[in-house]
């Protein structure tokens, strides 16, 4: 896609919006639940499965794909002392205002942070609070700098069959490059072609029950 990509609102199975991409046939989210596919796949498996080994420990998140910021804002609910986040999203394409006002997420979510997420400027790092700082990056991530250092991944681009070139071994060589030894990294994709390509820069491997109601699988690495 050369241009940012037309955009339509649909509600998923859990109650919660997610955008559909016409153009690509291709949703932001599963249809089988938005809410419950970010709490599930990046907050619980990888975000708090990372910092139970490192409490206290201000970890570096680099997410994949800002999209709607739902990912960004489940994360920042339960950042605390024990668990503080430096958070790095990607988005070449940011979602406008309007549309993320209509897909009220202020429903669901904690109305005042998410404001604060949506609000913050981009391409700097905002503290949204004491434990939660936001860095929004415009940015490709085939050619951009990435941020070194990172303990944990949100890998939440579209589908291998829709961008396949976000999935090629020479960008998650990139990828894997910046990460930690004992960084982890999870994404909705459980191909094993995926899994045995993770496998093969180092990362071990792992298929985990998907969340309830939604896909059977979903892919966890730790380098």
């Amino acid at each position: 896609m050369n241009q940012p990509p037309h955009l339509t609102i649909e509600v998923t199975d859990d109650g919660s919006a997610t955008l559909f991409v016409p153009a690509l046939d291709e949703h932001y989210h599963s249809v089988k639940g938005a809410l419950t596919e970010a709490e599930h796949i990046y907050r619980d498996c990888a975000f708090l499965h990372r910092a139970q080994n490192s409490v206290g420990e201000r970890l570096c998140l680099l997410e994949v794909g800002f999209g709607t910021g739902l990912n960004a804002c489940v994360t920042a609910m339960i950042a605390d002392e024990r668990h503080p986040v430096h958070y790095v999203s990607l988005e070449k394409y940011p979602v406008d205002g309007a549309t993320l006002t209509a897909l009220r997420y202020d429903s669901l979510l904690d109305e005042a942070l998410l404001r604060a997420i949506h609000e913050a400027p981009w391409d700097e790092p905002v503290p949204i609070t004491p434990y939660f700082t936001l860095e929004k990056k415009q940015a490709d991530y085939l050619s951009d700098p990435l941020p070194a250092s990172v303990d944990v991944v949100y890998f939440d681009a579209f589908a291998p069959e829709k961008q396949p070139e976000m999935w090629t071994p020479d960008a998650f060589r990139r990828l894997v490059a910046v990460m930690n030894e004992g960084a982890v990294l999870t994404t909705y994709c459980a191909k094993g072609e995926v899994r045995r390509l993770l496998a093969s820069l180092g990362l071990t491997m792992e298929r985990i029950p998907g969340p309830i109601g939604g896909k059977r699988e979903i892919l966890r690495g730790t380098l």
